[in-house]
């Protein structure tokens, strides 16, 4: 758990007390405390006062905020949804109802739980302990979306948690429910972010669920990520505050990230209502189980290190790292009805990997086999490589076939001469456009979407060689790289 703690006083001149009356009177205390989902790019919150508590767009793993009050010794009383969520499957509502815990949404959504919830529209508050929630509308991420204002007792911090509204020098997409609907929750965007920044204080500090890497984000975030996220700051720098309505719009058509394929579970899901995570014993495969699996429809996927895979895998497994993107291209590439095994080095890769799978719903583990139980002396592999040795065969004038499996934006914003480009989730689209009789250089930015990407080359029976290195070291080695659009 990656969690951050910010503290503070309510009486910023108490120092200048003696220290009799500080003991009589002691400051009461706000304090947030935020929980990051690796690899979504997604944030949750719990904000207390000392005694109660309230938690802001919880993922599913109710343990960390339950363990978190208890900690704290306060109640949580109240569990908010800025929006229905389209990138992971909420804990909301499993949440408040193991702890009896009012359920508030905003008013309009379409909910199969709906007697559950306290529905807010534009101007309500609700009252727990020293805090005070204050719903604002902010529609544009979605129709019905709400930011949360919450401050407590007199000369406290106010904290404005904006969901999927402002982001950090960004804003939510607004694509997701469909090109048809874009450009007009864009119009709302940045009309909800210009009143939401105009009429808040400008030392409140900004609390976005979005924006930390998540596709839910309409631009990639810059600047700091927590100390300086206030009002303040995100009026000079928002894109929303720094365009007139038309060029903002442009801006938010332009370039659009890609969705994630299991997107499209996420909504409906949440709408229908989450339950919480279901943990079952997971089975224990001997390998040749995994080709009977594999004939059945099943993914093997290998958690291991690149590395280790690419010097003796399974052949057909998926290597998919068990890392901080882990849980957004497994449901990106993996169909989301399919069922699956896992191949690891221990059951606690197994148990930490259907942890984070539970976040979009997927924590259901057919098997697993430890790596230990492979005869990997006689499996298949392929070569790694440095962009110094692509830079060394193109020198040589052997013409190397190179893929570059990076996103869109980021091959026009810079790739080398030499590559073509296929998306990493386009490959198996372009699965019969490739060669099989010569080797098939193939990287991204960093070497993880490369090493799936290799992994899946491997399993159609081609050559491929894995790039594992920095993009960023490719020029150096006199590898040209250019903007031009072709790929």
């Amino acid at each position: 758990m990656d969690m951050t703690s910010t503290a503070f006083d309510d009486n910023p001149s108490a120092d200048r007390l003696t220290g009799t009356a500080l003991a009589l009177a002691a400051p009461a205390r706000t304090e947030t405390v935020s929980f990051e989902a690796a690899g979504l790019g997604d944030r949750s919150y719990l904000v207390h006062d000392g005694e109660v508590a309230v938690v802001v767009g919880p993922q599913r793993e109710p343990d960390r905020y339950l363990e978190t009050a208890e900690s704290l010794g306060v109640s949580i009383t109240h569990v908010l949804e800025t929006h229905v969520h389209n990138d992971y499957l909420s804990g909301g509502l499993d949440l408040a109802r193991r702890l009896g815990a009012t359920y508030v949404v905003p008013e309009g959504e379409d909910l199969g739980f709906a007697r559950e919830c306290t529905a807010l529209g534009d101007g309500a508050e609700i009252t727990t302990g020293s805090l005070t929630v204050s719903a604002l509308a902010t529609p544009g991420h979605t129709p019905h979306h709400l930011s949360y204002l919450l401050t407590g007792a007199a000369g406290t911090p106010s904290y404005v948690c904006t969901g999927g509204s402002v982001l950090l020098n960004g804003v939510g997409r607004t694509d997701l429910l469909g090109d048809e609907r874009a450009d007009e929750l864009a119009q709302a965007q940045w009309r909800s972010a210009r009143r939401l920044l105009s009429r808040l204080d400008a030392k409140t500090r900004v609390l976005p669920t979005h924006g930390f890497g998540s596709f839910c984000s309409a631009t990639p975030a810059t600047g700091a990520e927590t100390g300086d996220l206030t009002v303040g700051t995100e009026r000079r720098r928002n894109p929303a505050l720094r365009a007139d309505l038309e060029d903002f719009v442009a801006a938010l058509r332009a370039d659009r990230p890609p969705v994630p394929s299991y997107y499209r579970y996420m909504a409906p899901a949440n709408r229908r209502g989450a339950p919480g995570p279901l943990y079952r014993r997971v089975a224990r495969l001997a390998p040749d189980d995994l080709a009977h699996w594999m004939a059945t429809g099943s993914v093997i996927t290998d958690l291991r290190p690149r590395r280790a895979f690419a010097a003796g895998h399974h052949q057909g497994a998926l290597n998919i790292e068990l890392g901080d993107s882990f849980t957004t291209y497994f449901g990106w590439l993996v169909p989301y009805e399919a069922r699956y095994a896992l191949i690891a080095c221990s059951y606690e890769e197994v148990d930490k990997s259907r942890r984070l799978l539970a976040r979009i719903g997927r924590e259901l583990v057919s098997g697993f086999v430890l790596a230990s139980d492979l005869d990997l002396q006689r499996a298949m592999r392929y070569q790694t490589a440095t962009f110094a040795d692509l830079a060394a065969a193109v020198a040589r004038g052997e013409e190397p076939l190179v893929l570059d499996v990076r996103h869109g934006s980021e091959w026009r914003a810079g790739h080398l001469a030499v590559a073509r480009h296929t998306p990493l989730p386009e490959l198996e689209a372009h699965k019969s456009y490739l060669p099989s009789d010569r080797p098939i250089w193939v990287h991204c930015a960093a070497g993880f979407r490369a090493a799936i990407a290799a992994s899946q080359l491997s399993a159609w029976g081609m050559s491929p060689v894995l790039v594992d290195d920095l993009f960023e070291r490719a020029a150096p080695h006199r590898l040209r790289v250019t903007t031009s659009t072709s790929s």
